[in-house]
C-alpha cells in the first residue's frame, strides 16, 4: 500500500526544503558543479548519438571536450578581444554620445533645450556621469565577473567537471531511476520526460536561436560599416530569448547610433532598421519553428520571475538554476491541474457515471 498523500506531501517537502537551502548555503561552492552539469546536459545527445554511431563512451566524450577546447580557443582569440574592445569602446564613446544627442535636440528644438530647462540639465548630467564613472562602471563590472566566475572555475574546474559527468551521465541516470519509489515511479519517469523535453526545447533550442541570431546581427550590422556593430548584435541575441526584447533593445541602440553615425545617409539608416525586421522574420518564421517548437511550456512572464526571483535570493547560482525550476514548477502545475480536473473536488458527484 502507498503512503498518504499528506506524508508524500511532507517527504516531497523536506526534499524541496533541503534543495533550496543548499542552493542558500553552498552557492559558491556548487556554481562548478552546477555549469558543468548544464553543459553536460546540453552535450548529453550528441555523446549518444557518437554512441549510436559506433563511438565508446570515453571515445565519444573525448571527441566532444575536444571539440568544445577548439571552438572556446577559438572564440578566446577572435570573438572575445573584439567584443571587449568594442564594448569599451561603447562605454568611452557614450558621453560624446550623449553630447551630440544634446547638440542636435538644441539645433532642432532651441526653444524646447534652453540652458534652464530640465531636459537640458538632466543631459548634462548624464554626460558629465557617463564620462566620470563610464571607465569605472566597465571596470567594476569586469571585476566582478572575475570575482563571480573565476579563470580557475572556467578553464580548469568546469570542463573537468563536464568530462566527468558527461560520461557517467546515462549510468547516473539509471541510478537515480533505480532509487524512485515503485509505487510512484512510472508517472515521475513520465513527468521527468515532460521535464527534459521543456528543458531540451528551450535552453538547447533557444540556445541555437540566440547564437544565430547574435551572429546575424553582429555581422550584418558590421557589414554596414556601424560603429559598435558586434556588441550590439551580441546583446540583441543574448536577450532574444525573451520575445522581441532583444530585437527592440538592440534595434534602439542600433537605431541610434546609426543616426549619429549615418546622418543624412539615410540609405544606410535603413539598412539598420532592415536588419532587425529581417531577424524578427527569421527567429519567428523559421528559427523558433525548427529549433524550439511551439510547446515549450515556459511563457516569458514566468520565465522573467523565476530568473529575477531566483537571481535576488540565490545569487548567480539561482540563476543557473532558475530555468530548470521553472520548466519543473510548470509541468508539475499542469499535471497538478489534470489531476484536478479529474477529481470529485472539481467535477463533483454530477461528474460521476451512471448519474
Amino acid at each position: 500500500m502507498g503512503l498518504p498523500v499528506r506524508e508524500q506531501v511532507k517527504y516531497w517537502s523536506i526534499a524541496a526544503a533541503v534543495f533550496f537551502a543548499i542552493l542558500w548555503v553552498l552557492g559558491d561552492v556548487i556554481l562548478p558543479f552546477v555549469l558543468g552539469g548544464a553543459v553536460a546536459y546540453c552535450l548529453d545527445p550528441i555523446a549518444d548519438r557518437l554512441e549510436r554511431l559506433g563511438l565508446p563512451r570515453v571515445l565519444a566524450t573525448v571527441a566532444i571536450t575536444a571539440a568544445a577546447a577548439l571552438a572556446f580557443v577559438l572564440a578566446a582569440l577572435l570573438v572575445i578581444p573584439a567584443l571587449v574592445s568594442q564594448a569599451s569602446g561603447l562605454i568611452e564613446t557614450a558621453p560624446a554620445l550623449v553630447e551630440n544627442l544634446r547638440n542636435f535636440l538644441i539645433e532642432r528644438f532651441p526653444a524646447l533645450l534652453d540652458s534652464e530647462s530640465q531636459l537640458y540639465q538632466s543631459l548634462a548630467v548624464i554626460g558629465e556621469t557617463l564620462r566620470a564613472r563610464g571607465g569605472a562602471l566597465l571596470t567594476g563590472l569586469l571585476n566582478s565577473a572575475a570575482g563571480l566566475v573565476n579563470v580557475v572555475v572556467l578553464v580548469v574546474l568546469v570542463p573537468v567537471i563536464t568530462f566527468y559527468l558527461l560520461m557517467d551521465w546515462d549510468r547516473m541516470v539509471a541510478e537515480v531511476d533505480s532509487l524512485l519509489p515503485r509505487d510512484h515511479a512510472p508517472t515521475i519517469r513520465q513527468l521527468a520526460r515532460e521535464i527534459d523535453e521543456t528543458l531540451a526545447s528551450f535552453i538547447r533550442g533557444q540556445g541555437m536561436v540566440m547564437v544565430t541570431l547574435g551572429a546575424f546581427y553582429a555581422i550584418s550590422l558590421m557589414l554596414v560599416g556601424l560603429q559598435f556593430g558586434l556588441v550590439v548584435g551580441f546583446t540583441a541575441g543574448l536577450i532574444s530569448f525573451i520575445p522581441y526584447v532583444g530585437a527592440i533593445v538592440g534595434g534602439a541602440l542600433a537605431f541610434g547610433l546609426a543616426l549619429f553615425q549615418f546622418w543624412g545617409e539615410w540609405g544606410w539608416i535603413a539598412a539598420v532598421v532592415a536588419i532587425f525586421f529581417a531577424g524578427q522574420f527569421l527567429e519567428g518564421n523559421i528559427l523558433t519553428p525548427k529549433l524550439v517548437g511551439s510547446s515549450v511550456g515556459l511563457h516569458p512572464v514566468w520565465l522573467i520571475f523565476a530568473l529575477a526571483a531566483f537571481g535576488t535570493l540565490f545569487g548567480f547560482v539561482g540563476m543557473l538554476v532558475a530555468v530548470p525550476v521553472a520548466a519543473a514548477v510548470g509541468v508539475l502545475a499542469r499535471f497538478a491541474v489534470a489531476r484536478y480536473r479529474e477529481s470529485l473536488l472539481y467535477r463533483g458527484t454530477s461528474g460521476r457515471s451512471g448519474n
